[in-house]
């Protein structure tokens, strides 16, 4: 066309252009030790052929663990160990254990600190100090109630009931009152007065006469009587029976007591004594203590009667009356 302009001889048409020159051949890849650094990158003029060139190392594919599988991992710093989550239950308790045993602990140290200090005396029980000054300010049902009954007193599972029939006026410590064996022990002590009465069970076959000896004794002293074995070594040191005119102790005299018993409790600054007999004031040749009146096969008039069970009954009894009264007495003071 017009304007065009001229085709170069070699693209005239009709024409097959020239070939191109063919690229020089690669040299052989030379074969490198093993371990040995990569080339650095071969650098490729322009206008050469592109061909690839890998500049950088190529990188090997990491395989994930299928889900399951263990991984070892690697560690940098030094494990640490599981932390257990707190408990506050089990924190309380912890709490409470220590203040209990320091407690516990402290109270020992105390305790052994006042023992030092007041010479190795014992604690006072509850009702000790009030128990002396019962005698006069206890009234006499309280001290010497109308009826006492001993569920299972014996013999066997039998119960026992007494009612009073005669009561004495409070009493110096004097022979007529208390045993001289007995009065000589408690004199060192300070025997300080003595209350008596009479009872007669619920047939009126048998009669006892009971005695409350108060003394001024502190509780070591009142603890080396031994109340347990007193009885035994007091040996035929029977306590005096109580007579009352018109009634049915009214022949209970020193012949007719059979069966006795004494005990001294370690609580209280008293001695119980116990003396029972026939009401039909038949005379007895010897007294014989309540512990060997109730032996198993024992087949004279005292055992078999039952008046040993009779003394260690109404004495136990008593003992326990008096231990009452002492204890709501001290709470009355404490609460004034």
């Amino acid at each position: 066309p017009a304007g065009a302009a001229p085709l170069p001889p070699e693209a005239a048409p009709g024409t097959v252009p020239p070939a191109r020159p063919a690229a020089p051949p690669r040299p052989a890849a030379v074969p490198r030790p093993a371990g040995s650094a990569p080339l650095p990158p071969t650098r490729v003029p322009h206008d050469a052929a592109a061909v690839p060139v890998e500049t950088t190392t190529r990188l090997r594919p990491v395989r994930v663990p299928a889900y399951g599988t263990d991984e070892t991992p690697v560690e940098t710093t030094t494990r640490l160990r599981p932390i257990r989550e707190r408990r506050r239950g089990r924190a309380l308790a912890v709490g409470a254990c220590l203040v209990l045993g320091t407690g516990l602990v402290g109270g020992a140290l105390a305790g052994v600190w006042l023992a030092a200090s007041g010479g190795g005396k014992p604690a006072e029980p509850a009702g000790y100090a009030v128990a002396k000054e019962l005698w006069h300010n206890a009234p006499v049902d309280t001290l010497f109630p109308r009826t006492l009954t001993a569920p299972q007193a014996g013999p066997g599972p039998s119960a026992r009931t007494w009612t009073r029939v005669v009561v004495a006026p409070d009493a110096p410590c004097a022979p007529a009152s208390v045993a001289s064996r007995l009065l000589a022990a408690l004199r060192p002590l300070g025997c300080e007065r003595v209350l008596r009465a009479t009872y007669t069970d619920a047939t009126a076959s048998s009669v006892l006469t009971v005695g409350l000896v108060f003394t001024r004794a502190d509780v070591s002293a009142q603890r080396a009587l031994d109340g347990r074995r007193l009885a035994t070594r007091l040996g035929q040191d029977v306590p005096p029976a109580l007579a009352g005119p018109g009634t049915v102790a009214a022949g209970f005299g020193p012949a007719q007591r059979a069966g006795w018993w004494v005990t001294a409790p370690a609580d209280l600054p008293v001695v119980v004594t116990a003396v029972s007999g026939f009401a039909d004031g038949r005379a007895v040749d010897r007294a014989v203590p309540a512990d060997q009146a109730m032996k198993k096969g024992r087949t004279d008039a005292v055992a078999q009667s039952g008046l040993g069970h009779e003394a260690l009954g109404i004495a136990e009894r008593l003992e326990k009356q008096l231990r009452t009264t002492a204890l709501d007495a001290a709470k009355e003071e404490e609460q004034r």
